[in-house]
């Protein structure tokens, strides 16, 4: 039965789950005595399920990948389905794994995970969450230790909770439209999409929203005004892209998850690297931080 580990530090309080995914359980707001949930909370142990985490991490890429696999150099590397009802692997395999923990204190906690798939990937990735003062920082790296190049990705998908008052800042210059499978089909500017329009404070949109935004500043508030609650969220470079889903204003959660690449990226018209993957060579290592500080507004 998976157990979460407590982490706390002034007024920050986080779960993690290392045997499921290295995820977070929760990640709260403390304040006088009220706990406050910046992500979605985990239903707690015996729950296996890593659709069902407050967060996990992306490696060695974000999202889908179609056409069953991707080109590296001449070579095609087959890749298989990974999640039931989606016939495009998806999101890699860290968020599928076992993470061993291999340090802790009350504030920091450092998970590894050695992979040796999925298809030709062999890699060895390490996740450290640490509460410092206010905010929780997020770092994912990994390593390349396959015997030729490769098109490695990362990111996080947080679980936030969306409420009627819901509300995102997040500035970004153009968005992919989705098509079927959840694919990415054409690239515009965010001003032919005024509904997504995030550069300036909105309400997140009634109806579905699947779609990866690129030329993010790194920098996005999510408020709740009808919680007297915001996230700020910072991150840098390879994180200039993120993703935006909810399924609709009846949901009770929506998903904005930092990333180093486009969903698809492997497959896109000009390459995976044009598109935000970068390619590692065995030894080489690709990492990110992003740092999240909830607040009362």
């Amino acid at each position: 039965m998976a157990e979460a580990i407590e982490l706390r530090s002034g007024p920050i309080n986080i779960g993690i789950v290392p045997e499921v995914g290295g995820g977070l359980a929760w990640f709260d707001l403390v304040d006088n005595g009220e706990r406050l949930p910046a992500f979605r909370r985990w239903p707690g142990p015996g729950t296996a399920d890593p659709n069902e985490l407050a967060c996990y991490p992306l490696v060695p890429w974000s999202n889908r990948i179609s056409g069953g696999g991707f080109h590296a150099g001449e070579t095609f590397h087959p890749l298989k389905p990974n999640w039931p009802a989606d016939p495009c692997p998806i999101h890699g395999n860290g968020w599928q794994n076992v993470w061993k923990v291999t340090a802790t204190t009350d504030a920091t906690a450092n998970l590894r995970l050695a992979s040796q798939d999925p298809g030709p990937y062999a890699y060895t990735a390490e996740l450290r969450y640490a509460i410092n003062d206010d905010t929780l920082s997020i770092t994912l790296s990994v390593e390349h230790e396959g015997a030729a190049p490769l098109p490695y990705g990362i990111g996080l998908h947080p679980w936030l909770p969306r409420t009627a008052g819901t509300r995102l800042q997040a500035p970004a210059s153009t968005v992919w439209l989705e098509g079927d499978g959840h694919l990415p089909t054409e690239c515009v500017p965010i001003d032919t999409q005024p509904g997504w329009d995030f550069r300036a404070d909105r309400m997140l949109p009634a109806d579905w929203i699947n779609n990866g935004f690129n030329e993010w500043d790194g920098t996005a508030e999510i408020t709740w005004p009808d919680r007297d609650l915001g996230l700020s969220i910072k991150s840098a470079a390879p994180y200039t892209r993120y993703i935006v889903f909810s399924p609709s204003n009846d949901a009770d959660f929506f998903c904005f998850e930092p990333v180093s690449h486009a969903v698809d990226a492997h497959n896109l018209p000009g390459g995976p690297a044009a598109h935000g993957l970068v390619i590692l060579k065995p030894g080489e290592q690709l990492s990110a931080a992003c740092h999240f500080t909830p607040h009362r507004l």
